[in-house]
């Protein structure tokens, strides 16, 4: 208790984070102006993003063993499905807008840019898990991920004319393996799992606000911004690619288990299924709407 104490996400009678109920607060308060201002499309997809994560979250803190399988196809599928709305949806979109401005290369710039932002932050961030601090560094990155993804998420449905919910959903389609693969982390070092409340209520937190702002209507800015959302949300989705290699987050699972090297040669065949069928379901969803 006395290190729990001591943590930014301090728990309540060694249950409860306080900023992880501090943040569905939040979360609640701005839902009824999201819904007075018009930013229903934003809101949605803020609580199905909560709502993935807290399960997620939920099933990882009570499982006794981590699902090597359930952990493929969940990465498999939500990278599949961002791969292809950040392709299908965004790079169009600032593409066609640079052109209108004069040049596509402004959305490819975009591009290059959050590609390269989303890629530094993640590296750097990545250097605090060998810093010891007072606060739990998994649950910090995932907030910081989360607030970041939301601002984006706001910006894009602040800039399009009339979005609908299956870019968002994409997108946000990871927030459940993410939450289950962070709480068997945080369960493995006897951590609150609660404190995973906060980084699943992040989206709604900065998209909300950020879905409500007048974005200036030049086609050359919303060339750079829709290029820099597909950007990051590409390296996003890079990033949640199953990787079944020596060291990665699937390898050490599987370590654990009889037949290792055998199991993780299957798990090649899983990894590259799931995602070809996430890149098919948001195709097929994209054809029924």
């Amino acid at each position: 208790m006395a290190a729990n104490e001591a943590s930014a996400f301090t728990t309540i009678g060694d249950r409860f984070s306080l900023p992880g109920v501090a943040g569905v607060v939040a979360l609640v308060v701005l839902s009824p102006l999201a819904v007075a201002l018009g930013a229903e499309k934003v809101l949605v997809i803020a609580w199905v993003a909560f709502v993935a994560m807290a399960v997620g979250a939920w099933f990882g803190g009570r499982s006794d063993t981590t699902n090597a399988y359930r952990l493929v196809w969940g990465y498999g599928l939500a990278s599949g499905a961002m791969v292809t709305s950040a392709a299908m949806f965004l790079l169009p979109q600032a593409m066609g807008l640079g052109q209108g401005a004069g040049s596509a290369r402004l959305g490819g710039i975009g591009v290059a840019a959050g590609i390269a932002v989303g890629y530094s932050s993640h590296t750097i961030s990545h250097r605090l898990t060998h810093v010891e601090t007072s606060f739990d560094v998994t649950t910090l990155e995932i907030t910081a991920h989360a607030l970041s993804a939301g601002l984006i998420i706001g910006l894009v449905y602040a800039s399009m004319p009339d979005p609908g919910y299956l870019l968002g959903l994409a997108i946000v389609s990871h927030k459940g393996p993410a939450g289950y693969a962070a709480a068997r982390r945080l369960a493995r070092a006897d951590k609150s799992t609660t404190a995973l409340l906060l980084p699943a209520a992040g989206v709604g937190l900065t998209a909300i606000p950020m879905a409500l702002l007048s974005v200036p209507d030049a086609p050359a800015v919303k060339a750079i911004v829709f290029g820099f959302a597909a950007g990051i949300f590409l390296h996003i989705a890079m990033d949640f690619l199953p990787k079944c290699e020596a060291g990665s987050e699937i390898d050490e699972v599987v370590q654990l288990q009889e037949g290792a090297h055998h199991l993780l040669d299957e798990l090649r065949t899983h990894a590259v299924a799931s995602t070809i069928v996430g890149v098919v379901a948001v195709v097929a969803a994209w054809g029924l709407v």
